[in-house]
């Protein structure tokens, strides 16, 4: 028996606008585009489809804003960010309902997100009180500070994998460090940013600080990316986009930061605990829908438990659970937006020309109609293979063997990506020893995707630039001012005297 379609939750919009100087704004030319779910692939409600003058008048609401903003203290900005978060912990299933229609999550993994983005609120409001400023003193003739002041209108560009909790991570410490912003959500999961209109105004946010333009990425976000108001620039999505807005903002020397694309390695020595190895690959790359910059979608296996793993591994493919993103029993959900899921469905035939196809790679019984995928695994994967080194974004793993450590970083380092990367031994030094070979931003050892927010999240390669997180995130939102002063008698050498 066919299993349900999602259901579509209750009150939501046929329409979704713009959020401009604490109003709601259709766009300037009336221009809106249509938004689907994922499991029907039916429109469900149009968009404002914003433009230069939309982003024109967002930017100017945020400079309007900037002084009162940025001339809070810190604590009181702190205490903004805290209700923020107590407005988003409020909201939690309906943000988990939203999130899985609109993106196909599935509602048990959706759920997670609300406790995530508010404690980033958290987290920010905590960093702001407490990150002190630098100081430094010459012998006793001179003292050095630095002073830290808000960077101006941010630019925030957000993608469309658990968008809501993306938005939040950008969102959260550039409001701490006293910017106002103008977001830019991906046009293909627009609707849990609904959500931030109402929260912002009871957490008590002002009018213009936060500013939300809806629209398709080459013409609303390339007009945010374009606008000589905004400064600066947070952008999280592929690494072709990413270099276009490299390309675009050197004119105007705007900073950036980005986090870009990944095809992460999970190394498995022959001594690991495989029992916790394969346990962390498929929740790795099948959670989230495969959908996640940081999965671990290159499986390599020391050659003695090669064929046992890749076997199990194939195994354990076979049992996840593929279903309606609001069943709460689903583990793998609907793929995005039917034009990923075409992408995802050209690199499985890539693959089956590549490789050995041992689990999934077609659609699962029982749902003939929206953007379904089984969990697929690739085996004898050889390096020079697009599976290898592309990125898929989706529930799609390539498996290879290794022999010895040599090989095993040379095949970790072998794409032009370095994101995460994640090594199982039990061998601590080992483990060490991969961990600083590796070219990647972050790695882990033992260990599935568990972050503290204290620590700094980035990749490098073709995986972005700069990092995120932490102070390092107050550090991007500020510019860092160095004051001298002298306090003994000034000795300068007397030029012209």
């Amino acid at each position: 028996m066919p299993l349900p379609s999602s259901p579509r939750p209750a009150g939501l919009p046929d329409r979704i606008r713009h959020w401009i100087g604490g109003a709601h704004a259709d766009s300037a030319g009336g221009a809106v585009f249509d938004v689907a779910d994922p499991v029907s692939n039916a429109p469900y409600a149009v968009a404002a489809a914003g433009g230069p003058a939309d982003v024109d008048r967002a930017v100017a609401a945020a400079k309007a804003a900037f002084t009162a903003w940025s001339g809070l203290g810190n604590r009181e900005r702190a205490n903004v960010l805290t209700r923020v978060a107590d407005a988003v912990e409020a909201r939690e299933d309906r943000l988990a309902e939203l999130e899985s229609f609109d993106s196909g999550l599935p509602i048990a993994q959706a759920r997670g997100q609300a406790r995530r983005a508010a404690e980033n609120f958290r987290y920010f409001a905590d960093v702001i009180v407490a990150l002190g400023e630098e100081s430094y003193r010459v012998g006793d003739q001179q003292i050095n500070y630095v002073v830290r002041t808000p960077a101006g209108v941010a630019g925030l560009i957000t993608p469309w994998n658990t968008p809501f909790m993306l938005e939040s991570w950008k969102l959260a410490p550039a409001l701490a460090a006293g910017c106002t912003l103008v977001l830019k959500p991906a046009e293909w999961t627009p609707l849990s940013a609904g959500l931030w209109p109402e929260i912002l105004t009871e957490a008590g946010v002002p009018a213009g600080v936060v500013n939300i333009v809806h629209g398709i990425g080459e013409v609303a976000g390339q007009a945010l990316v374009d606008h000589p108001d905004v400064p600066l620039l947070s952008f999280t999505g592929s690494t072709d986009t990413g270099r276009h807005i490299m390309r675009c903002s050197a004119d105007g020397l705007k900073a950036l930061s980005m986090e870009l694309g990944g095809k992460s390695p999970v190394v498995v020595f022959a001594d690991a605990d495989l029992d916790a190895a394969l346990d962390s690959v498929v929740f790795g790359v099948f959670s989230l829908n495969g959908e996640r910059c940081t999965a671990g979608s290159r499986v390599l296996v020391e050659r003695p438990v090669y064929e046992e793993f890749t076997r199990r591994l194939a195994e354990r493919a076979d049992k996840v659970r593929v279903g309606p993103p609001a069943d709460p029993s689903t583990e793998v959900g609907a793929l995005v937006h039917p034009e990923h899921y075409a992408r995802v469905m050209d690199y499985v035939d890539i693959g089956r020309r590549e490789a050995r196809l041992v689990a999934g790679g077609e659609r699962p019984g029982g749902l003939p109609a929206g953007n379904y995928l089984r969990p697929t695994v690739f085996a004898d994967v050889p390096r020079d293979a697009r599976i290898f080194q592309e990125e898929i974004f989706g529930p799609v793993v390539a498996a290879a063997p290794f022999d010895g450590e040599a090989e095993a970083v040379e095949l970790a380092n072998a794409t032009r990506y370095g994101l995460a990367a994640y090594v199982w031994t039990s061998d601590l030094r080992r483990g060490h020893r991969i961990a600083a070979a590796v070219a990647s931003g972050m790695v882990w050892i033992n260990s599935h995707n568990v972050r503290d927010l204290r620590t700094p999240f980035g990749g490098v390669k073709d995986s972005g630039l700069g990092r995120e997180g932490g102070a390092h995130s107050i550090d991007f939102f500020s510019e860092s001012k160095i004051v001298h002063v002298m306090l003994g008698e000034a000795r300068t050498p007397r030029f012209g005297a």
